[in-house]
Protein backbone atom coordinates (compact mmCIF):
# COMPACT_ATOMS: atom_id res chain seq x y z
CA UNK A 1 0.00 0.00 0.00
CA UNK A 2 1.36 3.34 -1.21
CA UNK A 3 1.19 5.54 2.42
CA UNK A 4 2.21 9.30 2.68
CA UNK A 5 4.70 9.85 5.22
CA UNK A 6 5.58 13.50 5.48
CA UNK A 7 9.37 14.33 5.64
CA UNK A 8 10.61 17.24 8.35
CA UNK A 9 10.49 19.70 4.89
CA UNK A 10 6.95 18.54 4.44
CA UNK A 11 5.56 19.08 7.47
CA UNK A 12 7.68 22.48 7.99
CA UNK A 13 5.95 23.22 4.31
CA UNK A 14 2.22 22.57 5.93
CA UNK A 15 2.91 24.58 9.07
CA UNK A 16 3.57 27.24 7.52
CA UNK A 17 0.56 26.93 4.85
CA UNK A 18 -1.81 26.29 7.85
CA UNK A 19 -0.21 28.21 10.80
CA UNK A 20 -3.28 30.64 9.76
CA UNK A 21 -5.57 28.27 10.51
CA UNK A 22 -7.74 29.88 14.10
CA UNK A 23 -7.11 27.62 17.32
CA UNK A 24 -9.30 28.50 19.83
CA UNK A 25 -12.96 30.37 20.60
CA UNK A 26 -12.15 33.62 21.89
CA UNK A 27 -10.39 35.12 18.61
CA UNK A 28 -13.08 37.24 16.72
CA UNK A 29 -13.46 36.56 13.35
CA UNK A 30 -11.92 40.25 12.12
CA UNK A 31 -8.40 39.61 14.32
CA UNK A 32 -5.17 39.26 12.09
CA UNK A 33 -4.40 35.47 12.56
CA UNK A 34 -1.17 36.40 11.77
CA UNK A 35 -0.43 37.08 15.56
CA UNK A 36 -0.84 33.43 16.40
CA UNK A 37 2.29 32.51 15.05
CA UNK A 38 4.62 33.34 17.81
CA UNK A 39 1.82 31.40 20.12
CA UNK A 40 1.51 28.61 17.98
CA UNK A 41 5.19 28.10 17.69
CA UNK A 42 5.62 27.94 21.75
CA UNK A 43 2.64 26.09 22.34
CA UNK A 44 1.37 28.27 24.55
CA UNK A 45 -2.25 29.43 22.64
CA UNK A 46 -4.86 31.29 24.95
CA UNK A 47 -8.26 31.29 25.30
CA UNK A 48 -11.86 32.62 27.00
CA UNK A 49 -11.37 30.22 29.70
CA UNK A 50 -8.18 30.04 30.56
CA UNK A 51 -4.62 28.10 28.61
CA UNK A 52 -5.19 25.92 25.99
CA UNK A 53 -2.68 23.64 27.45
CA UNK A 54 -4.78 23.11 30.19
CA UNK A 55 -7.62 21.73 28.28
CA UNK A 56 -7.20 18.27 27.06
CA UNK A 57 -8.99 18.33 23.48
CA UNK A 58 -6.95 21.58 23.06
CA UNK A 59 -3.62 19.79 23.97
CA UNK A 60 -4.97 17.22 21.15
CA UNK A 61 -5.69 20.06 18.16
CA UNK A 62 -2.62 21.76 19.40
CA UNK A 63 -0.39 18.10 18.66
CA UNK A 64 -2.33 18.26 15.51
CA UNK A 65 -1.70 22.16 14.59
CA UNK A 66 2.10 21.32 15.15
CA UNK A 67 1.92 18.88 11.82
CA UNK A 68 -0.02 21.49 10.20
CA UNK A 69 -3.67 19.58 10.40
CA UNK A 70 -5.87 18.39 12.45
CA UNK A 71 -7.43 14.74 12.34
CA UNK A 72 -10.49 12.96 13.24
CA UNK A 73 -9.87 10.45 16.83
CA UNK A 74 -10.54 7.35 17.39
CA UNK A 75 -13.50 7.08 19.31
CA UNK A 76 -15.62 4.00 18.50
CA UNK A 77 -15.20 0.67 20.17
CA UNK A 78 -16.08 -2.53 19.48
CA UNK A 79 -19.99 -2.42 20.85
CA UNK A 80 -20.50 1.27 19.19
CA UNK A 81 -19.11 -0.56 15.88
CA UNK A 82 -21.70 -3.26 16.35
CA UNK A 83 -24.84 -0.68 17.14
CA UNK A 84 -24.01 1.15 13.77
CA UNK A 85 -23.90 -2.00 11.94
CA UNK A 86 -27.06 -3.02 13.55
CA UNK A 87 -28.39 0.33 13.85
CA UNK A 88 -28.31 1.06 10.44
CA UNK A 89 -29.32 -2.01 8.55
CA UNK A 90 -32.74 -2.07 10.61
CA UNK A 91 -34.72 0.75 9.96
CA UNK A 92 -38.49 1.00 9.51
CA UNK A 93 -38.94 -1.72 6.55
CA UNK A 94 -39.03 -4.62 8.76
CA UNK A 95 -41.88 -2.87 11.40
CA UNK A 96 -43.81 -1.24 8.31
CA UNK A 97 -43.97 -3.42 5.17
CA UNK A 98 -41.49 -6.81 5.42
CA UNK A 99 -43.65 -8.22 2.43
CA UNK A 100 -42.02 -7.71 -0.80
CA UNK A 101 -39.88 -11.40 -0.13
CA UNK A 102 -42.77 -13.27 0.35
CA UNK A 103 -45.17 -11.93 -2.29
CA UNK A 104 -41.73 -12.47 -4.70
CA UNK A 105 -41.89 -16.07 -3.23
CA UNK A 106 -45.20 -17.15 -2.76
CA UNK A 107 -44.92 -19.14 0.45
CA UNK A 108 -43.92 -19.34 3.94
CA UNK A 109 -40.84 -21.66 3.58
CA UNK A 110 -38.99 -20.01 0.32
CA UNK A 111 -39.19 -16.50 2.02
CA UNK A 112 -37.75 -17.41 4.78
CA UNK A 113 -34.76 -19.51 2.91
CA UNK A 114 -34.52 -16.35 0.99
CA UNK A 115 -34.30 -13.90 4.46
CA UNK A 116 -31.14 -16.53 5.71
CA UNK A 117 -29.81 -16.26 2.12
CA UNK A 118 -29.84 -12.28 1.89
CA UNK A 119 -28.31 -12.48 4.84
CA UNK A 120 -25.81 -14.71 4.14
CA UNK A 121 -24.70 -12.65 0.70
CA UNK A 122 -24.34 -9.36 3.00
CA UNK A 123 -22.22 -11.31 5.25
CA UNK A 124 -19.72 -12.31 1.93
CA UNK A 125 -19.76 -8.51 0.76
CA UNK A 126 -19.24 -7.36 4.42
CA UNK A 127 -16.37 -9.89 5.31
CA UNK A 128 -14.91 -8.59 1.85
CA UNK A 129 -14.66 -5.56 3.31
CA UNK A 130 -13.16 -6.27 6.51
CA UNK A 131 -10.47 -7.36 4.27
CA UNK A 132 -10.60 -4.10 2.30
CA UNK A 133 -10.89 -1.90 5.77
CA UNK A 134 -8.03 -3.48 7.51
CA UNK A 135 -5.62 -3.49 4.62
CA UNK A 136 -6.15 0.01 3.79
CA UNK A 137 -7.11 1.91 6.86
CA UNK A 138 -8.73 4.75 5.56
CA UNK A 139 -12.30 6.20 6.05
CA UNK A 140 -15.12 6.26 3.02
CA UNK A 141 -15.46 2.21 2.44
CA UNK A 142 -16.03 2.05 -1.48
CA UNK A 143 -14.53 5.24 -2.30
CA UNK A 144 -11.19 5.03 -0.68
CA UNK A 145 -11.26 1.32 -2.05
CA UNK A 146 -11.45 2.14 -5.71
CA UNK A 147 -9.25 4.95 -5.44
CA UNK A 148 -6.14 2.50 -4.24
CA UNK A 149 -6.76 -0.22 -6.45
CA UNK A 150 -7.95 1.86 -9.55
CA UNK A 151 -6.21 5.14 -9.01
CA UNK A 152 -2.58 3.62 -9.83
CA UNK A 153 -2.95 2.28 -12.98
CA UNK A 154 -3.56 5.68 -15.16
CA UNK A 155 -2.75 9.31 -13.75
CA UNK A 156 -6.13 10.37 -15.39
CA UNK A 157 -8.74 7.65 -15.69
CA UNK A 158 -7.53 5.52 -12.51
CA UNK A 159 -9.66 7.80 -10.04
CA UNK A 160 -12.78 7.95 -12.39
CA UNK A 161 -14.54 5.22 -10.70
CA UNK A 162 -13.65 6.64 -7.08
CA UNK A 163 -14.29 9.99 -8.38
CA UNK A 164 -18.02 8.49 -10.09
CA UNK A 165 -18.53 6.98 -6.86
CA UNK A 166 -18.04 9.95 -4.36
CA UNK A 167 -20.54 12.39 -7.41
CA UNK A 168 -23.33 10.01 -6.77
CA UNK A 169 -23.41 9.04 -3.18
CA UNK A 170 -22.61 12.90 -1.93
CA UNK A 171 -25.16 14.29 -4.34
CA UNK A 172 -27.75 11.38 -4.14
CA UNK A 173 -27.40 8.28 -2.23
CA UNK A 174 -26.53 9.15 1.47
CA UNK A 175 -28.17 12.19 1.39
CA UNK A 176 -31.57 10.93 0.01
CA UNK A 177 -30.94 8.08 2.21
CA UNK A 178 -31.13 10.11 5.47
CA UNK A 179 -34.31 12.16 4.14
CA UNK A 180 -36.06 9.02 3.21
CA UNK A 181 -35.03 7.88 7.19
CA UNK A 182 -36.03 11.13 8.63
CA UNK A 183 -39.56 11.29 6.77
CA UNK A 184 -40.17 7.43 8.01
CA UNK A 185 -39.79 8.58 11.36
CA UNK A 186 -42.10 11.74 10.98
CA UNK A 187 -44.81 9.95 9.15
CA UNK A 188 -44.89 7.23 12.48
CA UNK A 189 -44.58 10.11 15.20
CA UNK A 190 -47.33 12.66 13.38
CA UNK A 191 -49.60 9.43 12.00
CA UNK A 192 -51.73 8.76 15.75
CA UNK A 193 -52.50 12.12 15.28
CA UNK A 194 -54.81 12.01 12.10
CA UNK A 195 -57.38 9.80 11.15
CA UNK A 196 -56.81 10.70 7.98
CA UNK A 197 -53.28 10.75 7.80
CA UNK A 198 -50.70 13.65 8.79
CA UNK A 199 -50.72 16.91 5.97
CA UNK A 200 -47.41 16.35 4.27
CA UNK A 201 -46.07 20.14 5.39
CA UNK A 202 -46.22 18.71 9.07
CA UNK A 203 -44.21 15.36 7.58
CA UNK A 204 -42.11 17.29 6.09
CA UNK A 205 -41.53 19.98 8.51
CA UNK A 206 -40.47 17.28 11.37
CA UNK A 207 -38.61 15.49 8.97
CA UNK A 208 -36.59 18.86 8.52
CA UNK A 209 -36.65 19.01 12.63
CA UNK A 210 -35.39 15.25 12.65
CA UNK A 211 -32.52 16.32 10.24
CA UNK A 212 -31.35 19.08 12.28
CA UNK A 213 -31.34 17.74 15.24
CA UNK A 214 -29.32 14.52 14.35
CA UNK A 215 -27.13 16.92 12.68
CA UNK A 216 -26.15 18.57 15.59
CA UNK A 217 -26.10 15.61 17.83
CA UNK A 218 -22.96 14.84 15.15
CA UNK A 219 -21.60 17.85 14.70
CA UNK A 220 -20.88 18.28 18.41
CA UNK A 221 -19.46 15.26 19.58
CA UNK A 222 -18.48 11.39 17.64
CA UNK A 223 -18.82 10.15 21.05
CA UNK A 224 -22.10 11.60 21.98
CA UNK A 225 -23.46 10.66 18.29
CA UNK A 226 -22.04 7.15 19.23
CA UNK A 227 -23.65 6.53 22.69
CA UNK A 228 -27.40 8.05 20.83
CA UNK A 229 -26.64 4.97 18.40
CA UNK A 230 -25.78 2.74 21.05
CA UNK A 231 -28.70 3.55 22.57
CA UNK A 232 -31.44 3.44 19.66
CA UNK A 233 -29.80 0.53 18.67
CA UNK A 234 -30.76 -1.15 21.61
CA UNK A 235 -34.53 -0.06 21.87
CA UNK A 236 -34.95 -1.70 18.14
CA UNK A 237 -33.03 -5.08 19.56
CA UNK A 238 -35.76 -4.40 22.53
CA UNK A 239 -38.86 -4.41 20.26
CA UNK A 240 -37.45 -6.47 18.17
CA UNK A 241 -37.50 -9.10 21.31
CA UNK A 242 -40.92 -8.49 22.18
CA UNK A 243 -42.28 -9.16 18.65
CA UNK A 244 -39.97 -12.51 18.55
CA UNK A 245 -41.00 -13.23 21.99
CA UNK A 246 -45.02 -12.91 21.28
CA UNK A 247 -44.14 -15.39 18.06
CA UNK A 248 -42.94 -18.35 20.43
CA UNK A 249 -45.87 -17.78 22.84
CA UNK A 250 -48.37 -18.06 20.05
CA UNK A 251 -46.36 -20.99 19.08
CA UNK A 252 -46.21 -22.82 22.59
CA UNK A 253 -50.81 -22.58 21.90
CA UNK A 254 -50.19 -24.13 18.43
CA UNK A 255 -50.85 -20.65 16.44
CA UNK A 256 -48.56 -22.60 13.50
CA UNK A 257 -51.02 -23.54 10.50
CA UNK A 258 -49.33 -20.56 8.38
CA UNK A 259 -45.82 -21.86 9.33
CA UNK A 260 -46.93 -25.65 8.38
CA UNK A 261 -47.92 -24.44 5.09
CA UNK A 262 -43.73 -24.89 4.67
CA UNK A 263 -42.70 -24.47 0.66
CA UNK A 264 -46.44 -24.78 -0.61
CA UNK A 265 -47.45 -22.18 -3.86
CA UNK A 266 -43.82 -21.39 -4.04
CA UNK A 267 -42.58 -19.30 -7.23
CA UNK A 268 -41.02 -21.61 -9.90
CA UNK A 269 -39.93 -18.83 -11.81
CA UNK A 270 -35.72 -18.17 -11.47
CA UNK A 271 -36.07 -14.32 -12.20
CA UNK A 272 -39.06 -13.97 -10.08
CA UNK A 273 -37.10 -15.57 -7.32
CA UNK A 274 -33.77 -13.28 -8.06
CA UNK A 275 -36.12 -10.43 -7.60
CA UNK A 276 -36.98 -11.58 -4.06
CA UNK A 277 -33.15 -11.33 -3.19
CA UNK A 278 -33.54 -7.92 -4.63
CA UNK A 279 -36.74 -6.72 -1.79
CA UNK A 280 -34.43 -8.62 0.68
CA UNK A 281 -30.87 -7.06 -0.06
CA UNK A 282 -32.44 -4.12 0.35
CA UNK A 283 -33.80 -4.67 3.84
CA UNK A 284 -30.03 -5.32 4.55
CA UNK A 285 -28.17 -2.68 2.90
CA UNK A 286 -25.91 -0.71 5.31
CA UNK A 287 -23.76 -4.02 6.01
CA UNK A 288 -20.72 -1.12 4.90
CA UNK A 289 -21.40 1.13 6.76
CA UNK A 290 -18.48 0.44 9.10
CA UNK A 291 -15.89 0.86 6.89
CA UNK A 292 -17.17 5.10 6.05
CA UNK A 293 -15.53 5.15 9.75
CA UNK A 294 -12.39 2.90 9.57
CA UNK A 295 -9.95 5.84 11.11
CA UNK A 296 -12.04 6.40 13.90
CA UNK A 297 -11.95 3.07 14.94
CA UNK A 298 -10.09 1.90 18.11
CA UNK A 299 -7.92 -1.05 16.97
CA UNK A 300 -9.24 -1.64 13.73
CA UNK A 301 -7.39 -4.39 12.38
CA UNK A 302 -9.75 -6.11 15.26
CA UNK A 303 -12.73 -4.70 16.21
CA UNK A 304 -13.60 -4.12 12.06
CA UNK A 305 -14.30 -7.66 11.26
CA UNK A 306 -15.33 -8.85 14.94
CA UNK A 307 -18.13 -6.13 14.27
CA UNK A 308 -19.21 -7.01 11.17
CA UNK A 309 -19.31 -10.91 12.31
CA UNK A 310 -21.42 -10.26 15.13
CA UNK A 311 -23.34 -7.42 13.53
CA UNK A 312 -24.60 -9.13 10.43
CA UNK A 313 -25.44 -12.28 11.82
CA UNK A 314 -27.58 -10.78 14.68
CA UNK A 315 -29.68 -9.09 12.52
CA UNK A 316 -30.06 -11.59 10.10
CA UNK A 317 -31.79 -13.64 13.39
CA UNK A 318 -34.00 -10.44 13.93
CA UNK A 319 -35.09 -10.79 10.55
CA UNK A 320 -35.90 -14.53 10.43
CA UNK A 321 -37.80 -14.72 13.98
CA UNK A 322 -39.65 -11.39 13.62
CA UNK A 323 -41.01 -12.44 10.06
CA UNK A 324 -41.47 -16.22 11.94
CA UNK A 325 -43.42 -14.28 14.55
CA UNK A 326 -45.38 -12.16 12.03
CA UNK A 327 -46.78 -15.36 10.27
CA UNK A 328 -47.76 -16.72 13.52
CA UNK A 329 -50.18 -13.92 14.27
CA UNK A 330 -51.10 -13.57 11.03
CA UNK A 331 -52.17 -15.00 7.36
CA UNK A 332 -50.12 -14.49 4.56
CA UNK A 333 -52.61 -12.73 3.26
CA UNK A 334 -53.28 -10.23 6.20
CA UNK A 335 -49.75 -10.17 5.83
CA UNK A 336 -49.54 -9.10 2.26
CA UNK A 337 -52.53 -6.44 2.84
CA UNK A 338 -50.92 -4.60 5.91
CA UNK A 339 -50.09 -1.52 5.37
CA UNK A 340 -48.07 -1.60 8.78
CA UNK A 341 -47.45 -5.03 9.76
CA UNK A 342 -46.12 -4.75 12.89
CA UNK A 343 -49.01 -2.45 14.19
CA UNK A 344 -51.15 -4.80 13.20
CA UNK A 345 -49.34 -7.55 15.09
CA UNK A 346 -49.50 -5.26 17.91
CA UNK A 347 -53.00 -4.76 17.68
CA UNK A 348 -53.53 -8.86 17.92
CA UNK A 349 -50.77 -9.77 20.91
CA UNK A 350 -50.59 -6.73 22.91
CA UNK A 351 -53.92 -5.39 23.10
CA UNK A 352 -54.08 -1.83 25.07
CA UNK A 353 -49.99 -1.71 25.17
CA UNK A 354 -50.05 -1.86 21.11
CA UNK A 355 -48.87 2.18 21.27
CA UNK A 356 -45.45 0.48 22.47
CA UNK A 357 -45.03 -0.59 18.16
CA UNK A 358 -45.55 2.83 16.97
CA UNK A 359 -42.72 4.20 19.65
CA UNK A 360 -40.47 1.60 18.69
CA UNK A 361 -40.88 2.40 14.82
CA UNK A 362 -40.14 6.08 15.48
CA UNK A 363 -36.67 5.22 18.28
CA UNK A 364 -35.61 2.84 14.80
CA UNK A 365 -35.69 4.87 12.50
CA UNK A 366 -33.94 8.16 14.32
CA UNK A 367 -31.33 5.67 14.81
CA UNK A 368 -30.82 4.91 11.67
CA UNK A 369 -30.81 8.33 10.93
CA UNK A 370 -28.42 8.97 13.11
CA UNK A 371 -26.27 6.27 11.58
CA UNK A 372 -26.62 7.51 8.18
CA UNK A 373 -26.07 11.00 9.26
CA UNK A 374 -22.48 9.27 11.11
CA UNK A 375 -21.23 7.47 8.21
CA UNK A 376 -22.70 10.01 5.26
CA UNK A 377 -20.70 12.94 6.70
CA UNK A 378 -16.96 10.77 6.53
CA UNK A 379 -17.94 9.69 3.08
CA UNK A 380 -17.77 13.66 1.80
CA UNK A 381 -15.24 14.24 4.02
CA UNK A 382 -13.05 11.71 3.01
CA UNK A 383 -13.55 12.69 -1.44
CA UNK A 384 -12.71 16.61 -0.02
CA UNK A 385 -9.70 15.59 1.12
CA UNK A 386 -8.82 13.24 -1.50
CA UNK A 387 -9.70 16.64 -3.42
CA UNK A 388 -12.35 14.97 -5.23
CA UNK A 389 -14.79 17.44 -3.86
CA UNK A 390 -14.13 21.03 -2.44
CA UNK A 391 -11.39 20.51 -0.12
CA UNK A 392 -13.08 22.60 3.14
CA UNK A 393 -15.30 19.94 3.09
CA UNK A 394 -12.32 17.75 4.53
CA UNK A 395 -11.54 20.46 7.26
CA UNK A 396 -11.97 18.98 11.24
CA UNK A 397 -13.29 21.15 14.30
CA UNK A 398 -10.57 22.06 15.86
CA UNK A 399 -11.98 21.44 19.98
CA UNK A 400 -14.92 18.66 18.74
CA UNK A 401 -12.98 16.90 15.79
CA UNK A 402 -15.66 16.24 13.52
CA UNK A 403 -15.53 17.10 10.20
CA UNK A 404 -18.08 19.79 10.97
CA UNK A 405 -18.13 21.41 6.97
CA UNK A 406 -19.25 18.00 5.58
CA UNK A 407 -21.63 17.01 7.71
CA UNK A 408 -23.34 20.12 7.53
CA UNK A 409 -23.75 20.15 3.12
CA UNK A 410 -25.23 16.07 3.85
CA UNK A 411 -28.06 18.28 6.22
CA UNK A 412 -28.28 20.76 3.74
CA UNK A 413 -28.40 17.92 0.56
CA UNK A 414 -30.58 15.76 2.70
CA UNK A 415 -33.16 18.49 3.53
CA UNK A 416 -33.58 20.02 -0.12
CA UNK A 417 -34.45 16.20 -0.92
CA UNK A 418 -37.10 16.50 1.62
CA UNK A 419 -38.26 19.55 0.77
CA UNK A 420 -38.45 20.05 -2.87
CA UNK A 421 -38.69 16.08 -4.18
CA UNK A 422 -40.29 12.30 -4.74
CA UNK A 423 -37.49 11.46 -2.39
CA UNK A 424 -38.75 7.91 -2.51
CA UNK A 425 -38.82 7.49 -6.12
CA UNK A 426 -35.50 9.17 -6.49
CA UNK A 427 -33.93 6.31 -4.50
CA UNK A 428 -35.87 3.35 -6.61
CA UNK A 429 -34.26 4.51 -9.59
CA UNK A 430 -30.96 5.10 -7.99
CA UNK A 431 -30.94 1.60 -6.02
CA UNK A 432 -29.02 0.06 -9.11
CA UNK A 433 -26.69 2.68 -8.89
CA UNK A 434 -25.36 1.14 -5.31
CA UNK A 435 -25.06 -2.39 -6.52
CA UNK A 436 -23.07 -0.99 -9.28
CA UNK A 437 -20.22 0.36 -6.94
CA UNK A 438 -20.85 -2.29 -4.62
CA UNK A 439 -19.50 -4.74 -7.46
CA UNK A 440 -16.53 -2.25 -8.46
CA UNK A 441 -15.59 -2.50 -4.84
CA UNK A 442 -15.60 -6.31 -5.27
CA UNK A 443 -13.62 -5.91 -8.30
CA UNK A 444 -11.11 -3.95 -6.59
CA UNK A 445 -10.55 -6.13 -4.43
CA UNK A 446 -9.50 -8.89 -6.89
CA UNK A 447 -6.98 -6.27 -8.16
CA UNK A 448 -5.34 -5.44 -5.17
CA UNK A 449 -5.08 -9.36 -4.27
CA UNK A 450 -2.82 -9.13 -7.61
CA UNK A 451 -1.51 -5.43 -6.67
CA UNK A 452 -0.42 -5.46 -3.54
CA UNK A 453 -0.11 -9.37 -2.78
CA UNK A 454 2.62 -9.20 -0.74
CA UNK A 455 1.37 -6.68 1.79
CA UNK A 456 0.19 -8.25 4.92
CA UNK A 457 -3.52 -8.77 5.53
CA UNK A 458 -4.16 -8.79 8.70
CA UNK A 459 -7.67 -10.48 7.95
CA UNK A 460 -8.20 -12.09 4.77
CA UNK A 461 -11.58 -13.61 2.83
CA UNK A 462 -11.43 -17.12 0.88
CA UNK A 463 -11.77 -15.50 -2.81
CA UNK A 464 -15.02 -17.24 -3.60
CA UNK A 465 -16.41 -14.70 -1.27
CA UNK A 466 -15.83 -11.37 -3.46
CA UNK A 467 -16.62 -13.15 -6.88
CA UNK A 468 -19.72 -14.45 -5.57
CA UNK A 469 -21.03 -11.18 -4.46
CA UNK A 470 -19.46 -9.55 -7.90
CA UNK A 471 -21.68 -11.60 -9.65
CA UNK A 472 -25.16 -10.95 -7.08
CA UNK A 473 -24.33 -7.54 -7.98
CA UNK A 474 -24.06 -7.78 -11.55
CA UNK A 475 -27.23 -9.20 -11.80
CA UNK A 476 -28.93 -6.68 -9.42
CA UNK A 477 -27.56 -3.83 -11.52
CA UNK A 478 -29.30 -5.57 -15.07
CA UNK A 479 -32.64 -7.10 -13.15
CA UNK A 480 -34.39 -4.14 -12.30
CA UNK A 481 -33.85 -2.52 -15.81
CA UNK A 482 -34.67 -6.12 -17.56
CA UNK A 483 -38.16 -6.30 -15.40
CA UNK A 484 -39.22 -3.29 -15.43
CA UNK A 485 -37.40 -0.99 -17.96
CA UNK A 486 -38.08 2.82 -17.54
CA UNK A 487 -37.09 6.04 -19.24
CA UNK A 488 -35.71 6.93 -15.16
CA UNK A 489 -32.78 4.53 -15.21
CA UNK A 490 -31.61 6.14 -18.13
CA UNK A 491 -31.50 9.32 -16.50
CA UNK A 492 -29.75 8.02 -13.34
CA UNK A 493 -27.67 6.00 -15.40
CA UNK A 494 -26.43 9.54 -17.08
CA UNK A 495 -26.15 11.69 -13.84
CA UNK A 496 -23.76 9.23 -12.36
CA UNK A 497 -21.31 9.82 -15.75
CA UNK A 498 -22.20 13.22 -15.79
CA UNK A 499 -19.93 13.74 -12.79
CA UNK A 500 -16.71 13.96 -15.77
CA UNK A 501 -18.15 16.97 -16.94
CA UNK A 502 -16.68 17.94 -13.43
CA UNK A 503 -13.98 15.52 -13.05
CA UNK A 504 -11.94 16.96 -16.10
CA UNK A 505 -11.63 20.82 -15.35
CA UNK A 506 -11.79 20.62 -11.12
CA UNK A 507 -9.82 17.33 -10.54
CA UNK A 508 -7.33 16.82 -13.79
CA UNK A 509 -7.05 20.47 -14.74
CA UNK A 510 -7.08 21.37 -11.07
CA UNK A 511 -8.94 24.42 -11.96
CA UNK A 512 -11.32 26.48 -9.14
CA UNK A 513 -14.02 28.64 -8.75
CA UNK A 514 -13.38 32.48 -8.25
CA UNK A 515 -13.23 33.98 -4.41
CA UNK A 516 -12.61 29.90 -3.49
CA UNK A 517 -9.57 30.85 -1.41
CA UNK A 518 -11.98 34.16 0.16
CA UNK A 519 -14.66 31.67 0.97
CA UNK A 520 -12.21 29.04 2.45
CA UNK A 521 -10.80 31.18 4.92
CA UNK A 522 -14.09 32.31 5.92
CA UNK A 523 -15.51 29.12 6.41
CA UNK A 524 -12.60 28.32 8.54
CA UNK A 525 -13.24 31.16 10.95
CA UNK A 526 -17.01 30.54 11.14
CA UNK A 527 -17.10 27.01 11.53
CA UNK A 528 -13.65 27.39 13.62
CA UNK A 529 -12.45 24.12 11.64
CA UNK A 530 -8.52 23.15 10.12
CA UNK A 531 -7.34 21.12 7.21
CA UNK A 532 -7.08 17.51 8.01
CA UNK A 533 -4.07 14.64 6.73
CA UNK A 534 -4.59 10.84 6.61
CA UNK A 535 -1.57 9.53 7.85
CA UNK A 536 -0.05 6.09 8.22
CA UNK A 537 1.52 7.11 11.71
CA UNK A 538 -1.79 8.33 13.46
CA UNK A 539 -3.80 6.06 11.53
CA UNK A 540 -1.69 2.92 12.72
CA UNK A 541 -2.58 1.27 16.00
Amino acid sequence: MNTRIYTSKKMTKNSEAYKKVPSTDSMPPHQNLDDMNGSLAKGKLSHRNGSLNNNPEGKEALKDRNLGHVNLKKRVGLLSGICLIVGTMIGSGIFISPKGVLAGTGSVGLSLLVWVGCGIISLFGALSYAELGTLITKSGAEYAYLHEAFGPFHKTLGPIPAFLFAWTSVLILKPALFGVVSMSFALYTTEPFFECGPPDVLVKIVSIVCLLFVSTINCYSVKLATKVQNFFTAAKLIAIAVITIGGFVYMGRGEVEEINTGFQDSVQSPSLIALAFYDGLWAYDGWNNLNYITEEIQNPRRNLPLAIMIGIPLVTVCYLFTNLSYLTVMTRAELLQSTAVAATWGDRVLGVAAVFIPISVALSTFGAANGSCFTGGRLTFVAAREGHLPQVLSYVHLKKFTPLPSLLVSTFLAALMVLLGDIFALIDFFSFTAWMFYGSTMAALLVLRYTMKDVERPYKVPIILPISVLCVSIYLVIAPIINDPRIEFLYAFIFVISGLVFYVPFVVMKKSLPYTDTVTKFIQLVLWCAPSKYESEIIAD
